[in-house]
């Protein structure tokens, strides 16, 4: 084959490009993104209306019916659309299709949302549109709180100087706070006054948009200076909103005061946080698009230090929830089971070869193998998560076959006496074919995979891809660097028979093991070939006892499945419930209800 021949031609092309896979292997492994399960990219975008104070029914038939019928003729690749009515809310989803660019989505329903406004109710103000991502979850949950803070001075510390140098890390999106109150100036109208004095909501409404105002007035100049002058009709103090006057009836000027009063107050509170015993605010961090969960945590746990510096004395920040171990320990379990895949792969390795140097090209190429797919993964954008992980661990037992056997040809080629250069040439060469034809057969199991569409492609290419490209990477580090570095390290044996050239005199432990080892394989193997000539000689003997083994093991399944519950009776039989905290025991006893009669159906009493 021309590539081992190259290989044996240009030996240091192949070990600087085993540096070189090594190297971008392990780069590719720092700076590529780490999860739990790969980016779920699903074409979404969603288009929030608010208008307060109406109905769903309204909100039904007057925003999102219209609203939905303008996107239908606006926007392209539409898959379909669902939509939610609340009470002063429509939320509107937008399904594009797999191969919809969702960038350009995005203008278009921006466009139609702004031409569509007149054609909506009067006042309704342009929408919040999102572009919704699975892979968007909450990776982080911190806690404020502390004793002598009002849950809106809660809020509002979270919202106005936590949040704003939380967005700073890189790959963050920060919501607004959950729990507290959120501060709004609120008017207390007192209805009797108003009607006694001729007042509406209205003229409140319109006194005060006319008369709290900032405006725009330019400069005066006053001899050599020249001075700001601005017009500011916004009271300086919210207690200053109350001498505002509203309306003049029969000469008499009715003032804010006398209809009302003006505080600082709050919107009606949805929801409550608790917190060590008090009163809380939790703050959310996003993960968003492709960055890395650890990227994001670590970024964000760096920087607590310096914010809790910034925060009043007896305001706590703490966090509550960290997505990062999870995704620590799902990384660190799939690397630690391959690791110990490969352990006991390379054990078996020496057992059968006996020969350390051959199982130290095995170990070389297996790792080169999995980084060339690491970094190829890197390059098409996928992240480390457990789904990659796992092809890779797959596919360590697989990565073996073309090693192990290019070697154990090459030690046969040897043991029939030819020159080492020429054992090689020919050991690694007769097998190219074979080789190939197993790695297709292997990567071609994964194809159909990329059929799928939906949750199931984003979960399971990334799979595929692993194990395609680490397969891929064996057969041409096989029929290169092994042979390189078979040329390097591999000797002539000392003695042995032809069929056995690795059997050389051993006075060490492992010799000794070795040596009992392969005679025991070599009886175990002339057995088998005697078995193998015998079913060789009689091969419809061996077809009828074959089915006739078949046919009775399919029979005798439902008897074996009776015996696997002697002693189960759908009658007698305990369930020990350990009750949650929080968890009503009416709800509980219907559960272990349900439990007990689908045990009974499952097995039938004695």
């Amino acid at each position: 084959m021309w590539i081992v021949n190259l290989a044996l031609r240009r030996p240091y092309t192949f070990i600087v490009l085993a540096i070189f896979i090594l190297l971008s292997g392990a780069l590719a492994i720092l700076r590529t993104p780490k999860d739990i399960f790969p980016s779920i990219n699903i074409p979404v975008i969603s288009v929030v209306w608010t208008y307060t104070g109406m109905v769903p029914v309204d909100v039904a038939n007057h925003l999102t019916s219209v609203y939905e019928r303008v996107l239908t003729t606006t926007v392209n690749n539409i898959e379909h659309i669902e939509s939610e009515s609340i009470a002063g809310l429509a939320v509107v989803k937008i399904f594009l299709q797999p191969t919809a660019d969702v960038t350009a989505g995005i203008a278009q329903v921006t466009s139609v949302s702004q031409a569509i406004l007149k054609q909506l109710p009067v006042g309704i103000g342009p929408p919040l549109i999102l572009s919704y991502n699975a892979t968007n979850v909450p990776v982080l949950r911190l806690g404020l709180g502390g004793n002598g803070f009002s849950e809106q001075q809660l809020n509002d510390y979270g919202l106005n100087f936590v949040r704003p140098q939380l967005i700073t890390v890189p790959g963050t999106v920060v919501p607004s706070p959950y729990g507290g109150k959120e501060k709004y100036v609120e008017i207390n109208l007192n209805y009797h006054a108003m009607q006694s004095l001729g007042v509406t909501p209205s003229d409140v409404i319109s006194a005060m948009n006319a008369q709290n105002l900032i405006l725009p007035s330019g400069t005066a100049k006053i001899g050599q200076f020249e001075y700001q002058v601005g017009v500011n009709a916004s009271p300086a103090a919210i207690r200053d909103l109350n001498t505002l006057p509203i309306k003049t009836v029969r000469g008499a000027t009715i003032y804010m005061q006398d209809i009302g009063n003006v505080v600082n107050g709050s919107i009606p509170q949805t929801n409550i946080v608790r917190f060590n015993g008090t009163r809380a605010t939790t703050l959310s961090i996003i993960k968003s698009g492709n960055a890395s969960t650890l990227s994001v945590v670590q970024g964000v746990k760096a920087l607590l230090p310096r914010l809790e510096q910034t925060l009043p004395e007896g305001l706590n920040l703490q966090l509550l929830t960290d997505q990062s171990v999870l995704v620590t320990d799902s990384i660190f379990g799939v690397v630690r089971e391959a690791t110990l895949a490969a352990g006991l792969t390379a054990v078996m390795i020496l057992i059968f070869l006996g020969d350390w140097r051959s199982t130290m090209i095995i170990a070389i190429s297996i790792p080169l193998a999995i980084l060339s797919s690491v970094a190829a993964l890197s390059a098409l954008g996928q992240t480390i998560n457990i789904m990659t992980l796992g092809g890779l661990a797959l596919a360590v037992g697989i990565l073996v076959d073309d090693a192990t056997v290019t070697i154990e040809n090459i030690h046969r080629r040897i043991g029939d006496k030819k020159p080492m250069l020429e054992a090689i040439r020919d050991g690694a060469a007769q097998i190219a074919l074979p080789a190939l034809v197993s790695t297709l057969c292997i990567c071609i199991v994964f194809v159909p995979i990329f059929g799928l569409s939906g949750v199931a492609e984003y979960l399971f290419s990334p799979l595929a891809e692993a194990v395609i490209f680490a397969m891929l990477a064996s057969f041409l580090l096989s029929r290169s660097l092994v042979p390189t570095l078979c040329m390097f390290w591999l000797k002539r044996p000392a003695g042995g028979s032809e069929g056995q050239p690795g059997e050389s005199p051993k006075t060490s432990f492992f010799g000794h093991f070795y040596q009992g080892f392969n005679r025991g394989f070599s009886v175990f193997r002339e057995g088998y070939r005697d078995f193998l000539g015998v079913c060789l000689r009689h091969p419809g003997r061996t077809a009828g006892i074959f089915i006739g083994f078949s046919v009775v093991s399919v029979s005798l399944l439902p008897f074996l499945g009776q015996n696997f519950f002697p002693s189960i009776d759908a009658g007698q039989f305990d369930l020990h419930v350990r009750l949650r905290s929080g968890t009503r025991i009416e709800e509980t006893a219907r559960r272990v209800d349900q439990i007990e009669q689908m045990i009974r159906q499952i097995v039938p009493p004695n």
